[in-house]
């Protein structure tokens, strides 16, 4: 089998992802104002899920990553927003509904999340994405 070429993308959080978090937390905060706890106990809660959501936003909104890259040889390369480049290693992969997410390992340590979702990324590229992963994938 001939080598697979790189594959290089430019990266943006998705803002699809974001929306249906919101809308999680939102119905979470129903939940809260509709059971039985009293009113305090309701406003505490409230702010907690507000901090959350809001501690979150900021999370997803302003990702480590600007792009990335898969090289030929299978080695992950992550630009930073210093336009640092970061070795990374793939953990892990899942095609969820035509979405790619992307779970990688910094050479620094710590994991890394990339979502690419029809709103952040081109049918084309989440299309060689997926055909690379499942030739990726090892036989057995």
């Amino acid at each position: 089998m001939t080598s697979a070429p790189a594959i290089g993308f430019e990266y943006a959080p998705s803002r699809l992802l974001a929306r249906s978090c919101a809308g999680l937390a939102w119905l979470a905060l129903l939940a809260v104002w509709l059971c039985g706890m009293p009113w305090w106990g309701k406003c505490a809660m409230s702010c907690v899920l507000a901090a959350a959501l809001l501690a979150e936003r900021r999370r997803w909104l302003r990702p480590g990553v600007t792009s990335a890259g898969w090289a030929a040889d299978g080695g992950w390369t992550l630009r930073d927003a210093t336009s640092t480049d970061i070795q990374a290693m793939l953990l892990s992969s899942r095609v969820l509904a035509g979405c790619v997410w992307l779970r990688l390992r910094l050479a620094s340590g710590p994991a890394l999340s990339l979502l690419l979702a029809p709103d952040n990324s081109d049918a084309d590229l989440r299309r060689r994405l997926r055909m690379r992963l499942a030739a990726a994938l090892p036989a057995g």
